[in-house]
């Protein structure tokens, strides 16, 4: 089932979306935290976006150009205004299509269906975001994302962090991790991986992100 992420303020209007998308099979899901909605994004990891321009807190511009730093997801904008300017805007800041208030939800419907018909043609979309306790990992270009702030990581750091963040709650093995890397647990020294976490560890420090990953002695590591 498509995930469509809905950011709108007008609860009545975000209930008739969710409801109309839902009748063709899309699952609609709320955005919560209109002062995160990059948070809300990450953690849903939706198909498509709905967004409105006028939002409490940042509008849809400033969240659309958070979005596009972590992930390609299509995003149809809503807005009652119809200026030429603030749909180049809208184009300019990485949306995909625009609708008008107040439209009819047979052509939200035709936009939605015909973007995610575009977008995922060849079955399910590949996964581009992984979200653990705020940190955003960027499967496409290998960053990490947290609090705004993105660093980039090393073939080995992303490698560890993928890994860890996929069995969140679970101890994964060094040798696991291991085959993962090197594709043997063989022959490579066993300090060798422990260099590799530490390194992981200071740029998840230096980010704030402290005590991210927890050592399981004589196991291996998780993200609790």
């Amino acid at each position: 089932m498509y995930k469509i992420f809905i950011v709108e303020d007008d609860k009545a209007l975000c209930n008739n979306i969710k409801e109309g998308i839902s009748k063709w099979g899309y699952e609609g899901i709320v955005v919560e935290n209109f002062e995160d909605i990059l948070q809300g994004v990450a953690k849903h990891n939706p198909h498509l976006v709905i967004m409105d321009i006028n939002l409490p807190y940042f509008d849809g511009f400033y969240w659309c150009r958070k979005i596009r730093d972590i992930s390609k997801v299509p995003i149809i904008f809503l807005s009652s205004r119809d200026s030429n300017m603030d749909i180049v805007m809208a184009v300019n800041m990485g949306g995909d299509d625009y609708v008008t208030k107040p439209f009819s939800m047979d052509i939200l419907l035709a936009k939605v269906q015909a973007l995610i018909r575009r977008t995922y043609s060849y079955g399910q979309a590949n996964e581009q975001i992984i979200e653990c306790e705020g940190a955003i990992l960027n499967i496409n270009d290998g960053t990490l994302t947290y609090k705004g702030e993105n660093v980039e990581l090393t073939k080995n750091e992303f490698k560890i962090l993928q890994l860890l963040m996929r069995n969140k709650g679970k101890i994964v093995p060094r040798d696991k991790i291991m085959r993962v890397l090197w594709e043997s647990e063989y022959f490579i020294s066993e300090n060798t991986l422990t260099v590799n976490v530490n390194r992981l560890r200071n740029k998840l420090e230096n980010m704030g992100l402290k005590n991210f990953i927890v050592t399981k002695k004589s196991q291996g590591y998780m993200i609790p």
